[in-house]
């Protein structure tokens, strides 16, 4: 029907009677943009905004950027990495004049990787996620394209995919910013020691993930490519890029109660008691 407004309640009963109530002074909507970098189905319509539009955006913007740093690139083929990148991928791969092709096969029954706990988890399960097609990557070099990079883990298992199965040279690129913030509003974002950038030069990035080059996307031309439609927010969220919370309320004494629970540590020992309390209940029943 509409979006929900800042501030804005909803509530629908059993009977199936919807009310709405402007709970807190009305004020400028601030929306997460990583929404429109990732979490959002493409064909979502946000504040106006489509879902699938911005990411085109983000591929083309992306694309320009790399053709003004490396007008003279080499680059044979734009794979995306599936699925959140397909869409800038395929924008880029026309922005550049180059073929698109689809390198990796998904597995579905496998879930995100990046909120996974313990790095060997995630590590192991990239590899069940994706399994590379090698006619698509032997003696080629090919620009992966993905919409964010985490913790690192999912892009530099990637790239070693890719060159495993013969690629020549392996660029990637990023359709958002370097993410160096935990997200403090409902995305279960790893604690900030666990992001690759915290603290890392895009050099040093590279050089960690096991890529040729490395390309991600500016915070301002993020922006812009996603302010589309006939009436898009005055601003955005973009906490997990530069640390600035729309809310003016987060202090570091909440950040750091935030690693405390976010970290890998945490979360393991969070698994392992559940295991616990689930072999409990079992042995009772």
């Amino acid at each position: 029907m509409r979006d929900v407004e800042p501030g804005e309640a909803i509530f629908i009963s059993n009977s199936g009677h919807l009310f709405h109530r402007q709970c807190a002074k009305k004020v400028d909507a601030s929306p997460c943009i990583f929404e429109h970098v990732y979490f959002a189905r493409p064909d979502s319509v946000i504040d106006g905004i489509s879902v699938y539009h911005a990411r085109l955006n983000q591929g083309d913007v992306l694309a320009k950027r790399i053709l003004e740093q490396w007008p003279e690139h080499d680059i044979d083929a734009v794979i995306p990495v599936p699925d959140s990148g397909r869409i800038a991928a395929l924008q880029m791969a026309k922005a550049l004049d180059v073929p698109y092709r689809e390198g990796f096969v998904k597995n579905r029954y496998v879930g995100r990787t990046f909120i996974m706990p313990g790095q060997a988890l995630r590590e192991k399960s990239v590899r069940r996620k994706l399994n590379a097609i090698e006619h698509e990557f032997r003696g080629k070099n090919i620009l992966l394209v993905d919409d964010s990079i985490v913790r690192g883990t999912t892009s530099a298992q990637i790239i070693e995919m890719a060159r495993d199965v013969g690629a020549s040279k392996v660029y990637f690129a990023s359709a958002a910013p370097p993410v160096r913030f935990p997200n403090v509003y409902g995305i279960d974002m790893p604690a900030i020691t666990e992001f690759i950038a915290n603290g890392k030069s895009i050099d040093e990035i590279n050089t960690i993930i096991g890529s040729d080059r490395l390309f991600y996307q500016t915070l301002e031309d993020l922006i812009e490519a996603t302010s589309i439609g006939q009436n898009p927010p005055s601003r955005f969220d973009t906490s997990c890029f530069n640390g600035e919370y729309v809310t003016g309320d987060i202090d570091q004494d909440y950040l750091d109660a935030l690693f405390s629970s976010r970290n890998d540590t945490a979360k393991l020992e969070s698994a392992e008691d559940d295991e616990i309390v689930d072999l409990h209940n079992d042995t009772e029943t």
